[in-house]
């Protein structure tokens, strides 16, 4: 089958939005006409430096037509040029994202509209501009900080939407990381529910080998998902203690255990990863270390450093980006913190280094898999766009739906342009006699 991501039909004017559900979407900001001019200015500077196709919502068309090789453009088309202005005057790039979960833009390709945007982020405002970037930049809401309470809260905001909504368009196994592929697909297919799960299989089952995951594997997971690589390493012959934040996640992977017949080798509890006490053979963490928050990462290593037994080993998947961006964004509230996920911070592989280091861990190996993220992601990103109907059974409005699609497009393009990279990560106790 293959894999087609239309864009929403383009519409006659803004969709209509629950202003209680959003109030920040319901309408455009105020701004004062200053500050919508110079947004103005910049953003057409940007656009017409950038291999893209603008378009308003009257058909004019603006900057390039076509690449140097003839193929056309990825083409944005302003529906309400006005109010696109205004939201990236008051708010920048979180303006950016709301105008599009606004329907004010469209795009014939999302991700490849996105994907420039990213490959070309450093080049959007000009250097001699780069000293007003304060004034279209807002700190990160201090409610937002995962102190044990703010951590459950954030956690709540994301995972316990809807377990429904999740196994819409996650594969059958319910894995919300990313897959590793064998091959990586060579055209964009729909992969069938069991190559899919087959590619999260094989990313579980090389954390497992990373950690010596084997018979009688006393295994700790940080950061249960919806419990299915507990039930593999159970399957493996271990015994797993793994530990979630999210009471819907808890419900259902405790489920899933039952109805896999490993209830007597696997025990999912809802607790931080901060009161966790033990020692253990091996313990796995898969992208759990985005959600900690920077100044929680020496706790975090801290606890994988105490958690772990004479001889152990830790097993992460970890989501990355380059240090300088880190440091740039460490304490910028940005659309993904403001919408999605509250309170997480992507590391550099420079602060995972150093981190781990001042807990007495060190990376012993380190593979990385951007591309099979990005692929990931357009697998996630076509499920939803096909269950678009079922989604709003569920309940979730117009606005969410873009808002979700926006937020896998966005992620997507991320790893595309290679701003973004995913890799798993070996880690051991530095100390003589360590597994290597």
């Amino acid at each position: 089958m293959t894999l087609s991501l239309p864009p929403a039909e383009p519409s006659a004017g803004r969709l209509p939005v629950d202003p209680d559900r959003w109030p920040d979407v319901a309408g455009p900001p105020r701004a004062s006409a200053v500050r919508t001019a110079v947004a103005r200015r910049l953003v057409e500077r940007a656009f017409a430096g950038l291999p893209l196709r603008i378009r308003t919502g009257r058909g004019t068309p603006l900057g390039h037509q076509r690449t140097g090789d003839d193929r056309p453009l990825p083409t944005l088309t302003l529906l309400d040029p006005d109010a696109f202005h205004r939201r990236i005057g008051a708010d920048g790039l979180i303006g950016f994202g709301e105008s599009y979960m606004a329907g004010e833009w469209e795009a014939d390709d999302l991700v490849d509209v996105l994907t420039v945007l990213a490959r070309h982020v450093d080049d959007l405002v000009p250097a001699p501009l780069h000293r007003l970037r304060g004034a279209w930049v807002r700190s990160r809401p201090a409610a937002d900080r995962n102190t044990p309470d703010g951590a459950r809260e954030n956690i709540h905001r994301h995972y316990d939407l809807s377990n429904e909504l999740f196994a819409l368009f996650l594969d059958p196994g319910l894995s919300y990381s990313s897959a590793i592929f064998d091959p990586l697909p060579a055209r964009p297919v729909l992969l069938p529910d069991t190559d899919f799960t087959a590619a999260q299989h094989r990313k579980i089952d090389r954390l497992l080998d990373l950690a010596g995951t084997g018979p009688g594997t006393e295994l700790l997971e940080i950061g249960t998902g919806w419990g299915e690589l507990a039930i593999r390493a159970a399957a493996r012959g271990a015994r797993v203690r793994t530990v979630t934040l999210s009471e819907e996640q808890l419900a259902l992977a405790r489920r899933r255990v039952a109805r896999a017949g490993v209830g007597d080798r696997v025990t999912v509890e809802l607790l931080d990863y901060r009161d966790i006490r033990g020692r253990y053979e091996a313990v796995v963490s898969v992208e759990m270390i985005e959600a900690v928050g920077a100044e929680y990462w020496s706790d975090y290593f801290g606890a994988l450093r105490r958690l772990l037994a004479p001889g152990g080993r830790v097993a992460l998947q970890a989501i990355t980006m380059p240090h300088e961006r880190m440091l740039a964004t460490a304490r910028t509230h940005t659309w993904i913190s403001k919408y999605v996920f509250p309170g997480g911070l992507i590391p550099s592989p420079e602060a995972i280094a150093r981190e781990s280091a001042a807990a007495g861990l060190r990376v012993t190996r380190d593979t990385s898999y951007g591309d099979h993220y990005a692929e990931t992601l357009r697998q996630w990103r076509a499920r939803f766009l096909r269950e678009e109907a079922a989604v709003a059974a569920l309940g979730f409005d117009p606005v969410f739906r873009r808002m979700w699609e926006f937020y896998l497009a966005y992620s997507e393009a991320g790893f595309r342009s290679q701003y973004l990279d995913v890799r798993q990560l070996r880690l051991t106790a530095d100390e003589p006699g360590a597994a290597r």
